[in-house]
């Protein structure tokens, strides 16, 4: 399937400059989310010991937290698309300010989950409506640029934060992380609240119609009908009830939105294989007794996030361009995709069969070094099946943007969470081996989900009209 490229119009209402402001901003308030479901992570045992718990309990907060990402993304979704980007971003970041004081002043786990939970609903605004407001103001030859450099920063979130956090839990406390999340989240609804403006394309949200709605019909008084009176009525009323949390998932109804959700949330599941267990596997079996420097050995996960993003986004671009150059101005959505086949095939598997060997098999120095190697290529293949996942579903929703995103988003965050709670007690049982090669596998079945839809997205898009719209204007033929 081909489709025809609409007017770029709606994407000239910002200059360069504003749009590399706007692209700054959403990344700033985008990392929150991730930064802070990791930053527990080297000092769980401090936690425990303090409120009198155990690392087990402290770590089930991580997966309560990013469940709670995952509901927080369906909720925000049709407000974003109804009201429009800017005033779901200046109600969410409060709260994210809220729940980190509340963590921050926790004197049991059920205080701790409450200010965690509350925390995770704010940042979570920004993981589904922060991609749209990127696909809002760039447009198509554009997009995958600027959606890796939004996702190289909520990628780098989960790397930096341990080192943030054991830093600050080595030399002060873990409370002073959530207090840092609290500045971070003061800082972003700051520079929302002073530098952006709404992106949502002119007469697209909810409440533009209502009040087209409005303005298109007669007064009351020159109504002779009363049920003509009563239809307008019904129709305003019908747009501004209470709107459905869940409505997002239907975008499930189309193959392609289900296959590449989770192709893409598989991909970053392999990243908690990494990051809850680092702390009782690599951490013990090379020496690594420091918060601060279990926290370190993240920091190549980091690099590998910003490597890909770079990478997959303008690759992704690139392959767009060229689709659109062989079929004289026509494209095809799946080319997006190509970017994202050598991450699943080829980054993930790689390093996670490789760190579980080398973390039972080599010891030493050598051991450390090929872990922190594997560690980077998995944050590099990641970042390559997510940024060109996401922009490929925004483009072919256009209209729907937020919804796709947040179906997206809540698909991964609920896969992250399972494999948080799942992942130690795996090692436990299975060992550590066995564990990472289960690990690539589920990065395999990715890239079969990935390959699917390159070949056959086609097909599968004509099997069900959900209003794939890519571009303004745009149709399915």
């Amino acid at each position: 399937m081909v489709l025809m490229i609409s007017d770029d119009s709606p994407y000239e209402r910002f200059s360069n400059r504003q749009k590399k402001v706007i692209t700054a901003v959403i990344s700033l308030a985008g990392i929150i989310g991730p930064f802070a479901a990791s930053s527990f992570i080297p000092s769980i045992s401090e936690i425990a010991k303090e409120l009198e718990t155990t690392g087990t309990v402290v770590n089930y907060t991580v997966g309560a937290y990013v469940f709670t990402l995952a509901l927080g993304n369906l909720v925000w979704a049709p407000y974003a698309e109804f009201y429009g980007r800017r005033p779901v971003y200046l109600i969410s970041l409060p709260l994210v300010c809220i729940g980190a004081l509340g963590s921050t002043m926790a004197r049991s786990i059920f205080e701790l989950i409450v200010g965690r939970c509350l925390q995770a609903f704010g940042a979570s605004c920004v993981l589904a409506v922060g991609a749209a407001t990127i696909s809002d103001i760039y447009k198509l030859e554009e997009r995958g640029t600027a959606m890796g450099v939004f996702f190289g920063a909520i990628l780098f979130g989960p790397p930096l934060a341990p080192l943030i956090g054991g830093l600050l839990a080595t030399y002060y406390s873990w409370r002073i992380t959530q207090l840092c999340i609290m500045l971070l989240g003061l800082t972003a609804f700051l520079a929302v609240f002073m530098l952006l403006p709404e992106t949502s394309h002119p007469g697209t949200r909810g409440i533009d119609k209502v009040e087209e709605l409005e303005l298109h019909t007669v007064s009351k008084e020159d109504i002779e009908s009363s049920l003509e009176r009563q239809r307008i009525d019904n129709a305003v009323r019908a747009q501004t009830k209470y709107l459905n949390p869940f409505k997002s998932l239907g975008l499930f109804k189309g193959p392609v939105v289900g296959l590449v959700a989770i192709a893409a949330s598989l991909a970053l599941t392999t990243f908690y294989f990494f990051a809850v267990p680092l702390g009782f596997t690599l951490a013990p079996r090379y020496g690594i007794m420091s918060p601060a420097y279990i926290g370190a050995c993240f920091v190549p996960s980091g690099c590998g996030s910003m490597v890909g993003a770079m990478l997959a986004g303008r690759l992704s671009d690139r392959a767009i361009i060229k689709g659109r150059r062989t079929r004289q101005g026509r494209w095809s959505p799946e080319d997006r995709l190509r970017a994202a086949i050598p991450g699943a095939m080829i980054f993930l598997p790689f390093s996670l069969i490789l760190y579980g060997y080398t973390l039972v098999n080599i010891e030493g120095t050598t051991g450390l070094v090929i872990c922190l190697i594997c560690l980077f290529v998995n944050g590099m293949g990641v970042d390559i099946v997510l940024s060109p996942v996401a922009t490929y579903l925004c483009d072919i929703l256009k209209t729907r943007s937020v919804e796709a995103m947040a179906v997206y988003t809540a698909s991964r965050s609920l896969f992250c969470a399972v494999a948080s709670a799942a992942v130690l007690p795996m090692i436990n049982s299975f060992g550590v081996f066995h564990t990472y090669v289960f690990a690539a596998v589920l990065a395999l079945i990715a890239y079969g989900l990935l390959f699917i839809t390159l070949a056959h997205g086609h097909e599968l898009r004509r099997w069900k009209d959900i209003g794939y719209t890519p571009s303004n204007g745009d149709s399915f033929p």
